[in-house]
């Protein structure tokens, strides 16, 4: 049988008060310091992963640090405990390490990870593309709009996920919005989807309000680690996809902004009958997107470092969402801060789209 292991951490301290309540009494450094010290643990295994072509089963294991501490600590240490989690993937005799949240961001994307490791390392960002611009052409269709005739603002266009998402907007797309901190970088990048796809519509703008204040749709991807879209930022009508971990789009957005469709990218339906036997918030059969990608590769039996680094190659995008085709993985429909959508939530977001019209 295929092996594999998918690293989780927790995203704030929260998660971690949820299962250990009695923490959220003591000093937050106190406890960031303590859970810093725990190793990297089995959570669960993961059984019942079948396709058409191949049988697996796979681990969670947790690394017990937050996204602020993956990021406020030494980077060193950091990475010294994503590599002790993938050695006890070795253990367990997985052939490949698929890395969730932020500890596929820390350091390089992955690389030194997987130089010290003798297991293929992938960090998911392929499939969580592919996934998400599918999600933001349905929820588009939804309102009734093609992604052909829309306006796609990318933010953080110029991180790994960004960019593919921009290329894949060039492909699709009417007119396009990068947007984030380096314009030199953004100009870059502009000249390069020119060059490949001829004379096409983009723009560049290091300023979030004002770049996303005209899009139909919205793929937002940074690293932040603070919500970055606030309710007055979004045009009325606009998709919103937040493919961002923690999230990039503001809560108050679901609050007061209710003629505007925000949802998560890279939710996936995953092959019947596979239990994670843990709870990380999703329904049963649902999955991340990352997690598939590692899923995938495991019952294809591809054990290479499929996705790591700052680069991507779109070609890859076409493949994984082949492969993932193939064995029985497919977009799960739409959810929006963990509420499904559906057609009841579509038509009360047509209604106040509708409103807003004629209040303006």
């Amino acid at each position: 049988m295929e092996k594999f292991v998918f690293l989780i951490h927790p995203i704030e301290l929260e998660d971690i008060y949820r299962k250990y309540k009695g923490l959220k009494y003591l000093p937050q450094k106190f406890v960031e310091t303590m859970i810093s010290k725990i190793p990297p643990l089995n959570i669960s295994q993961i059984t019942n992963l079948k396709s058409a072509y191949a049988e697996a089963e796979g681990w969670f294991i947790g690394v017990p640090l937050t996204t602020k501490m993956m990021i406020q600590l030494d980077e060193k240490k950091v990475i010294k405990k994503i590599i002790d989690a993938g050695k006890i993937a070795e253990k367990l005799g997985a052939k490949i390490l698929g890395l969730g949240a932020y500890t596929s961001v820390v350091g390089d994307g992955g690389i030194t990870v997987a130089k010290n490791l003798n297991i293929a390392v992938t960090s998911g960002n392929t499939y969580t593309v592919a996934a998400a611009f599918e999600a933001t052409k349905e929820a588009s269709r939804l309102l009734g709009r093609k992604i052909q005739e829309s306006e796609v603002a990318i933010v953080g266009a110029n991180g790994s996920i960004g960019r593919v998402c921009a290329e894949l907007a060039c492909r699709d797309s009417k007119k396009i919005i990068l947007i984030g901190r380096d314009l030199k970088r953004l100009e870059e990048l502009k000249a390069g989807f020119i060059k490949k796809y001829g004379e096409i519509d983009i723009d560049c703008s290091t300023s979030i309000n004002k770049g996303i204040a005209n899009a139909d749709a919205v793929i937002t991807v940074t690293s932040s680690i603070e919500e970055i879209i606030s309710p007055g930022d979004i045009k009325s009508g606009a998709v919103v996809c937040d493919v961002a971990r923690p999230r990039d789009v503001s809560k108050k957005v679901q609050e007061m902004r209710r003629d505007v469709l925000v949802i998560e990218g890279g939710v996936i339906e995953v092959p019947k009958g596979v239990d994670f036997n843990f709870n990380f918030g999703f329904p049963a059969g649902l999955s991340y997107a990352c997690m598939a990608e590692t899923m995938i590769l495991t019952l294809e039996k591809r054990y290479e470092n499929f996705s790591l680094g700052r680069d991507m190659d779109i070609a890859k995008v076409d493949e994984i969402t082949r492969l993932a085709d193939k064995h029985g993985f497919k977009l799960a429909g739409l959810r929006s801060f963990e509420r499904v959508v559906d057609q009841r939530y579509i038509e009360e977001v047509l209604i106040n789209i509708e409103k807003a019209q004629e209040v303006n």
